[in-house]
């Protein structure tokens, strides 16, 4: 399905829940809002939702306050974006695949398993995000600056403002075509990237204590522990961008965040430079993503869980 098809199968909707994936960040934010926008300019009613609250961090966002988790079931169609799966929307997954509505799946992820009815996975995109500027560029459909900006957003989440190889000549001329259309650059990059709690850099300081290495220093792991959220009063949300750091590093070829979100349960993170496939990593334990980024679920104690990523790591394909 071509951009062009898409809209013409969402045209013909009478209304429709776009949801945003469980845990967001600022992609499935910035897609979720735009997809929002998109339908309301064609007149049709539509309902966002996601199962999990949205981190104070992006509440400089105009709209932010259409999020919602109650679903409204007698839309017509159900759309998904930037989920590469079906689990990735959380609580509200039963009510996605169990409907008898017209699902939609959009999604820039390589592991996509086209869980929806009608998909569109553009895996060589940068985000989501830079699909839906696609999508408002090729209709011509009115884009405000407030618009802009999510989809400039999710754009610069993805991409690690630009700094990330998933970067290609298409995700710069979106990110122009969202300028040009009154995206704030100077906003977005402070609030997303540059801002931050007292809170946040005390659980980043702590964090940072935690780093180990293995492999030669070739793999750099971090450990975010229930303890160290506890002691500086953080939530989980706050995590995020954690797993850049050891990319820093100047051996690090792979960078992991372990992320304690129970008893022996590891949230796992993963980074690579570019001569590691992570997204090969994560499918061995269910999960999955980019070949660049990806993530999963581990179960286990610290030390288990730390042997099983060296392991798959050490033996992972590169990258071709």
């Amino acid at each position: 399905m071509t951009i062009l098809e898409l809209a013409q199968k969402l045209n013909t909707l009478k209304s429709a829940v776009v949801f945003s994936h469980t845990r967001p960040d600022g992609d499935t934010i910035g897609a979720g809002l735009a997809m929002y926008y998109y339908l309301k300019e064609q007149g049709i009613k539509v309902n966002l939702v996601c199962d999990s609250q949205i981190p104070e961090k992006y509440n400089f966002l105009d709209g932010i306050e259409y999020f919602s988790n109650t679903i409204d079931m007698n839309a017509e169609a159900f759309i998904a974006v930037d989920s590469a799966n079906s689990f990735r929307l959380g609580t509200l997954r039963e009510k996605f695949l169990q409907s008898n509505k017209k699902t939609f799946n959009i999604d820039h992820h390589i592991s996509n398993d086209m869980f929806a009815t009608e998909n569109l996975v553009i895996d060589n995109a940068a985000s989501t995000s830079e699909i839906m500027a696609k999508l408002y560029k090729e209709t011509n459909c009115s884009c405000p600056p407030f618009v802009a900006n999510y989809m400039l957003m999710g754009i610069l989440t993805d991409t690690g403002h630009f700094s990330h190889k998933n970067v290609t000549e298409d995700t710069l001329t979106m990110a122009a075509f969202l300028v040009g259309k009154g995206a704030d650059l100077y906003t977005l990059q402070y609030n997303l990237f540059k801002k931050q709690s007292a809170v946040r850099a005390n659980l980043f300081a702590l964090t940072i204590n935690t780093m180990e290495y293995y492999a030669n220093a070739t793999i750099g792991i971090l450990l975010v522990s229930q303890e160290n959220l506890k002691k500086t009063n953080a939530t989980m949300d706050l995590t995020e961008g954690f797993v850049d750091y050891p990319m820093t590093i100047d051996t690090v070829e792979v960078a992991v965040c372990m992320l304690e979100t129970g008893y022996n349960k590891y949230k796992i993170s993963l980074r690579s430079k570019g001569n590691v496939n992570v997204n090969a990593v994560a499918g061995i334990f269910g999960g999955g993503g980019h070949v660049l980024a990806s993530g999963c679920m581990l179960f286990g104690t610290r030390e288990e869980v730390v042997e099983k990523l060296c392991k798959a790591i050490q033996e992972a394909p590169s990258v071709v």
